[in-house]
Formats: C-alpha cells, sequence, structure tokens
C-alpha cells in the first residue's frame, strides 16, 4: 500500500508537472491568435487574455490524453534511471503491479474530465464564442434546439428578431418552415415573416415563399398581407456561427446531452454526432487508462538496455495513433458507418488489450 502511494504521489507530479507546461504553451499560442484575429479592432489585452482564460480548458480537454502518455513516461523512466523498478521487482513485485497506482490515477482523472472539466469546457466556449462575437460585431446571436425545433435569434441596437424553424437540411444548411418575428428596441412586434425555407448568403437570409405581415402600421395586417417568391433580409448570424452551434457538441455539457438528444429527436432533427459524443465522452477515463499502458509498455526497464530515447519516441506515437484511431472512429459513428457503440467503446478497448498484451510478454516472456 505504501509503495502504491509512493508510485501515485510519483506519477501525479509528473503529470501536473507536464500539464503547467502544455498549459503555458497553449496559452501563449492562444493570446497570439487573439491577437491576429482581433488586430482590426479596438480590444485591450485583458479583453485578450479574458478570451484565451475561456479557451483553455476546451484546449485541456484535447491535450489530456498527450500529457496523460507523457505522465507516464516521465514517471517510469525516471523509476527506471533511479533502479527503483529493478528494487521493486527485487521485492516480488511485478511490474505490472506497480501499474495498479497510475492505472488508477487515470481512471480518476478520467472520471473528473468527464464530470468537473466537461461542464466547464461548455460553458466557457459558449461565452468565449459570445464575447468574440460581441467584440467583432457589437450584437451576439443565440442558436437553440427544443421540442419545437430551432430557434435563433439575432438583432442589433435597433431590432431584434426571433426565428423559428421545424427543420435543418444539414447538407444544404437549409431552415424549413421558418418563422421569423422582428422586435423594436420597446418589444414591440415590427414585422412577421412566414417562409417554406431560408438559407443564408453572405449576410442575408434568403428565403423562398415568403409571406409578410406588416404589425406596426397596417390596419389589417393579415388583409394587407404580402406574399414574396423570393425575400432577403438582413441577417447577424453567420453561416460558422449556425455550423458549430448546430454541430459542436463540445458545447453541450455532458449532463445536458441526454435531453439534447431527446429534443434533436422529438424536432426531427439526427442526433446520431451528439449520441456518438456522449458515448465518446463516457469513455473516457478508459481511454486515458490506455494512454498509462502505452506510455509504461514502452519504458518499464532498465535505462542500461539503451534506447530510451527510442522506447519513449515509440510509447508516443503508438499514443497518437490510438488517437487518431479513436477519432477516425468517431467520425465513422458520426456519419452512421458503424455503430454508436463500436464508435466510441471499441477504439478504448482495443487500445487496452493490446497494450496489456505488450506488457504481458515484456513482464512475462
Amino acid at each position: 500500500m505504501i509503495l502504491d502511494l509512493y508510485f501515485a504521489r510519483r506519477f501525479l507530479q509528473s503529470f501536473l508537472m507536464i500539464l503547467l507546461v502544455f498549459i503555458a504553451l497553449v496559452a501563449l499560442v492562444d493570446l497570439i491568435e487573439q491577437l491576429r484575429k482581433f488586430d482590426r479592432y479596438d480590444l485591450s489585452l485583458w479583453q485578450l487574455f479574458g478570451l484565451t482564460a475561456l479557451n483553455m480548458p476546451a484546449a485541456l480537454n484535447e491535450i489530456l490524453p498527450l500529457v496523460m502518455i507523457l505522465g507516464t513516461v516521465a514517471l517510469f523512466i525516471g523509476l527506471a534511471r533511479s533502479s527503483e523498478l529493478v528494487v521493486t521487482r527485487a521485492s516480488g513485485r511485478s511490474g505490472i503491479r506497480a501499474l495498479f497506482a497510475p492505472v488508477l490515477l487515470s481512471l480518476i482523472i478520467g472520471g473528473l474530465a468527464v464530470t468537473v472539466l466537461n461542464p466547464l469546457v461548455a460553458a466557457t466556449s459558449n461565452r468565449s464564442q459570445q464575447l468574440s462575437e460581441f467584440y467583432r460585431t457589437g450584437e451576439t446571436a443565440a442558436v437553440s434546439i427544443s421540442g419545437e425545433g430551432l430557434w435563433l435569434r439575432q438583432g442589433d441596437g435597433n431590432i431584434q428578431t426571433v426565428i423559428q424553424a421545424r427543420q435543418f437540411d444539414p447538407q444544404t444548411e437549409t431552415l424549413i418552415n421558418v418563422t421569423l418575428m422582428e422586435f423594436d428596441r420597446d418589444s414591440t412586434p415590427i414585422r412577421r415573416f412566414r417562409a417554406a425555407t431560408a438559407q443564408l448568403d453572405a449576410d442575408e437570409w434568403v428565403m423562398t415563399q415568403a409571406k409578410e405581415w406588416d404589425l406596426q402600421t397596417a390596419s389589417n395586417p393579415e388583409a394587407e398581407a404580402v406574399i414574396h417568391p423570393r425575400l432577403r433580409l438582413p441577417s447577424s448570424i453567420t453561416r460558422d456561427r449556425l455550423r458549430s452551434s448546430l454541430g459542436t457538441s463540445s458545447a453541450v455539457s455532458v449532463f445536458d446531452l441526454p435531453q439534447v438528444i431527446r429534443d434533436l429527436e422529438q424536432a426531427g432533427f439526427d442526433s446520431r454526432y451528439y449520441r456518438v459524443w456522449l458515448q465518446v465522452e463516457l469513455a473516457r477515463p478508459l481511454f486515458l487508462m490506455a494512454m498509462v499502458l502505452v506510455g509504461s509498455a514502452f519504458t518499464m526497464r532498465h535505462v542500461r538496455f539503451g534506447g530510451t530515447g527510442v522506447a519513449a519516441l515509440a510509447a508516443v506515437l503508438l499514443g497518437f495513433s490510438f488517437y487518431f484511431i479513436r477519432n477516425f472512429a468517431q467520425v465513422l459513428g458520426e456519419h452512421g458507418q458503424i455503430p454508436v457503440l463500436m464508435a466510441a467503446w471499441a477504439p478504448p478497448v482495443a487500445s487496452i488489450l493490446l497494450t496489456a498484451g505488450l506488457l504481458l510478454q515484456a513482464e512475462d516472456g
């Protein structure tokens, strides 16, 4: 037990040290990127620092597997150089038994990543996106999905527009069965539109078979309604904003994903993207565990055998390969090429089995 606590402490130290180094590097790169993106806008350094800080949880969530494998490599190379692994084996404890503490810690860190880091990423990503839009355009736009369909809000200081669509075609990025309602600064309805379809074209909504009601000046809005075969209205929502809001599952907390999936299905949207993401998040602890096993499989040997640098490089490359395979399987699952559960759970389980085989071969021949 004392030895397990010692290995756990050493692993946690390595993990935190590498994590702090990566956070500093990622923060510097992101700050430079923010300076480039907003070089035409009059933003203070504190505002740019704020955007960088909001982007840090999402960046940390992405680099966590790399930090995990590097922390494992650093731990076991350090133990090998100090001959502590040799002493451990001489005392009758196998090298695989020494993995108990790092593997357990990886599962705990994975659980915290799912339950704590994931909601934090969702909150900070949404806030960062809102601030970025506000700094660029002076206004914000909102996109949400409920059982009644897709809801959007756009506007400026004078007119706010609420848009509701029963369906969304992701192939053509077209809203179907659309209703728009314009309000003035006092929240008084000005105009109402209903269209068969609406599609973003640059900074305009292009609507087909649109009917317009004047709710402000017309004495009888229905009698004076105008039908337009094709109508263009200004839009503050960009294609990228619409696409990211409908396709970025990282902006949704793992605790909210089940409800979002139900709302999508009730509204007639395809929920496969979010179902795959939910399973991938739930499988994250197993994937981080696989990274620990990968890092240990190549570095749990004495340094007198040589080739320590090559072994560390091989561990990192194999970890990157597993990461690529997991992302590739996720994409296949999102496009319906393989079942959702297979896309999320097969890569980490296969990684664990493969590295466990390497460890058994190295320890027991």
